[in-house]
């Protein structure tokens, strides 16, 4: 059977949401077409993340060494390397991350694979690999269809699959031996840095009220701010609020900012570009207010107004601060 292998990214002893979202796309993939899934796991000492990889996937492949035990670009391309000759997997996924979009193009050069970068969808029709790409901002949907190869590289973009921890699997966990560390370059990891201790934790919030460009001024998030009061809400934005610092980047939600799932997520004046909607799009309940009824944040939203927030806020603090 062929199979599709998922590179397992984790960081300070904890996998990340890619990693399930990556095998809950590969298991539906499978599913469709025959495929075995795995999930390689490079580091060291690392029994626990394997244990919580084993309901993902078929087979979880260990690839323990010291060398292993934080990123390192040159050692994990032998590793990556040395798997993918061995297993010789039709497909294999690696995150839409910064580890991703470090590794992935390197790879694919190494062994001459066919590579597509920041896909959303996947599918496999007749031995050829269909992926789906937003291009301009997320206005448009490309449809590529690859050109029939043995091996296909692709790089998922983060928040376009759910991250559910149990898939229906009972995997099997398998060691493989790591390559002989020869002619690395002498890069090291050296340590993380913290980020700063930041004034509120947008990511645990149940109720997101988010501002974007359309919110005009830094006058107006006074506005925002008494509706979130209004309604138990914490006030987040889009990245242009954070480059103007009309709040701190703390608040921002989307790929450059925080990954969020509240119960319920407000867009204020956002229009929804892709690289907002992978930060919040897995929210249980989206409400939009924008002026322009072609922005792609309707696309997600489960209710939406088409009005300016300005005049809106007003009247919708009015009305909860009665409740």
């Amino acid at each position: 059977m062929d199979e599709i292998l998922i590179l397992a990214e984790h960081r300070q002893g904890e996998l990340r949401d890619i990693t399930f979202e990556m095998l809950f796309a590969a298991n539906t993939l499978g599913r469709e077409n025959d495929l075995a899934t795995a999930a390689l796991l490079l580091g060291h000492e690392t029994s626990g993340l394997s244990g919580k990889l084993k309901g993902a996937c078929d087979r979880v492949l260990v690839m323990e060494d010291p060398e292993l035990a934080h990123y390192n670009a040159d050692q994990y391309l032998m590793a990556l390397e040395t798997a993918i000759k061995d297993r010789k997997p039709l497909l294999i996924l690696i995150g839409h991350t910064a580890i991703g979009m470090d590794l992935a193009p390197a790879m694919a050069a190494r062994l001459s694979l066919p590579l597509v970068t920041d896909c959303v969808h996947l599918s496999l029709e007749d031995g050829r690999l269909g992926v789906l790409r937003q291009i301009y901002g997320g206005k448009i949907n490309a449809q590529l269809a690859m050109k029939p190869s043995d091996h296909y590289l692709i790089s998922l973009r983060t928040g376009s699959f759910d991250p559910e921890v149990e898939q229906g699997k009972s995997g099997d966990v398998e060691t493989i031996p790591a390559p002989a560390w020869t002619n690395l370059r002498g890069r090291q990891f050296l340590g993380y840095v913290e980020a700063e201790l930041e004034d509120v934790d947008i990511a645990a919030a149940d109720i997101l009220v988010s501002i974007g460009r359309g919110i005009g001024k830094p006058e107006n998030i006074p506005l925002a701010q008494e509706f979130a009061d209004a309604i138990g809400a914490t006030l987040s934005c889009s990245r242009p609020v954070a480059d103007e610092e009309w709040l701190p980047k703390s608040r921002q939600v989307g790929t450059s900012g925080k990954t969020v799932r509240p119960k319920v997520y407000i867009a204020l004046g956002i229009s929804g570009a892709y690289q907002h909607q992978a930060g919040m799009k897995n929210a249980d309940t989206i409400i939009a207010v924008n002026k322009d009824p072609m922005a792609p944040i309707f696309a997600i939203a489960h209710y939406g107004i088409v009005d300016d927030l300005v005049q809106v806020l007003p009247v919708l603090t009015e009305h909860f601060a009665k409740k």
